[in-house]
């Protein structure tokens, strides 16, 4: 069920003024909207994954979220413009480092 060349959004824990992003957990909690509990263990969905990208906490999003929960897709993006954190498009079908 994976296209070929997924685009994804990653946004990095970083600010503008490269100073890292808090609480420490924000990307545990953004994430959380779209996850489930299975076996007392949270599985986050393959649209809106917490990561680590060069020591830092992310949050990687599929495009196809805009598609399927356009939403949320907004409020993420919304939340990552107001708090001015880096925002980068990756266009490849490999993915970040999972944590």
């Amino acid at each position: 069920m994976t296209k070929k060349d997924s685009t994804k959004i990653i946004i990095e824990g970083i600010t503008d003024e490269g100073k890292k992003f808090h609480p420490t957990d924000w990307a545990e909690r953004v994430s959380g909207s779209l996850s489930t509990f299975r076996n007392r263990r949270i599985i986050y969905s393959p649209l809106l994954q917490p990561a680590v990208k060069n020591g830092n906490k992310c949050v990687i999003v599929d495009d196809e979220l805009k598609n399927v929960h356009p939403e949320i897709y907004k409020e993420i993006l919304d939340f990552a413009e107001s708090n001015h954190l880096k925002i980068e498009k990756d266009q490849s079908s490999d993915e970040e480092d999972k944590e």
